[in-house]
C-alpha cells in the first residue's frame, strides 16, 4: 500500500526475460529515499551473481543515461539510500529504474519501470 512517503512501481519484463518484480521508494526520516527491489524469476539464478541497476533518465521506451546508480541486484533483491527527496526527485522525471542482465552485458535490459508519480 502507497502512503504519501512510499512508492511502489511494477516492473515489466524486458528482451523476454520473464523478469517480474516491485521497486519501493520510501522517503525516511533525515528526506533521504530508500529503494528496494524485488525481483523474481528463475532467469535470476542463472546470470552473472548480480544484475546493475540504475535510475535512469527517461522512460522504459526511451531510456535515457544514468541518473543515480543503485546497488546491484543479488538473489532477487537491491537496498540502495539516495541522497534526494521524492519531492526533489520528482522534479526531475522522466525517470526510470532499469535492471541490465551483467556488467558483461550491461546493453541488455531485463526489467524496468517507469517513475510515474
Amino acid at each position: 500500500m502507497e502512503t504519501d512517503n512510499e512508492l511502489v512501481f511494477n516492473f515489466s519484463a524486458q528482451n523476454n526475460s520473464g523478469v517480474s518484480g516491485t521497486a519501493i521508494l520510501e522517503e525516511d526520516d533525515d528526506g533521504n529515499i530508500e529503494v528496494a527491489l524485488k525481483l523474481k524469476n528463475s532467469i535470476l539464478g542463472i546470470l552473472s551473481p548480480a544484475q546493475p541497476a540504475h535510475i535512469h533518465f527517461g522512460s522504459c521506451s526511451n531510456i535515457g543515461g544514468v541518473k543515480y546508480p543503485l546497488n546491484s541486484v543479488v538473489n532477487g533483491k537491491s537496498e540502495t539510500v539516495l541522497n534526494v527527496s521524492l519531492t526533489d526527485l520528482k522534479t526531475q522525471l522522466p525517470l526510470a529504474i532499469n535492471v541490465h542482465k551483467s556488467a558483461a552485458e550491461s546493453n541488455i535490459y531485463i526489467a524496468c519501470t517507469d517513475l510515474n508519480f
